[in-house]
């Protein structure tokens, strides 16, 4: 095992401006995942549970949300929310039984709303309530797609070292062209959030700064 003194954040730019893998590129046609963008991970004024990366990314998200609708394209929001007795959290939810353990965010609760700067079309867009970490894991997430007949899923949300890269994995290993905007996903601390976009975009994603997101979508081969 190599042995570094530099931080994941150097790491992470020390690869992006020099990447030793091919990119998986992007596609034909695309849907827009945007994971967990709710309350208990947004609204730092609120909860411990929150954080921000980028002050950016709702608006950036916001606005990528309106090219894929006006392409026809499938946006899709997920968020997480769990019964009072919380047995529908599992294992992984019911680990901690505190007032900021994942069990707690309760349906109906302020935690699980999804933060107000969105723009949600809920006649157009499609809205799922996971209970697990990859936005795939028995949501009809994968037979939407099919669907839609995309090869390229481009996902944003939070946070970077769980529900993105769990999302991520699960999409590469359906045979999903991956990208994740780097402006778009967030962490509580800045070492998880590089040290996973570092491994996302040496093994599961392009991880690509979101400007060229909307270059493809406005000058890509696409439909």
């Amino acid at each position: 095992m190599e042995t570094t003194t530099k931080t994941a954040k150097e790491i992470y730019l020390e690869v992006k401006a020099n990447p030793a893998r091919k990119r998986f590129g992007f596609g034909r046609k695309a849907a827009l995942v945007n994971v967990d963008p709710q309350k208990a991970y947004t609204r730092t004024d609120l909860f411990k549970t929150a954080y921000e990366t980028d002050p950016n990314q709702m608006h950036y998200t916001n606005e990528l949300a309106k090219s894929f609708r006006a392409k026809g394209w499938p946006v899709i929001w997920t968020h997480v929310a769990y019964m009072e007795s919380g047995e529908d959290a599992g294992i992984w939810g019911t680990r901690t039984d505190t007032p900021d353990s994942l069990q707690n965010i309760k349906f109906d609760s302020t935690r699980t709303e999804f933060d107000d700067r969105l723009e949600i079309d809920r006649q157009r867009d499609v809205i799922y309530c996971k209970k697990m970490p990859s936005a795939f894991f028995e949501t009809q997430l994968q037979s939407l797609l099919v669907w839609h007949q995309v090869d390229t899923v481009i996902i944003t949300g939070g946070s970077t070292s769980g529900c993105i890269r769990a999302t991520a994995v699960d999409s590469l290993s359906r045979g999903y062209r991956t990208i994740v905007p780097e402006e778009c996903v967030a962490d509580k601390h800045e070492s998880y959030h590089f040290a996973n976009l570092t491994d996302l975009s040496l093994k599961y994603a392009d991880v690509v700064d979101v400007a060229e997101v909307f270059q493809w979508l406005e000058t890509g081969n696409n439909e």
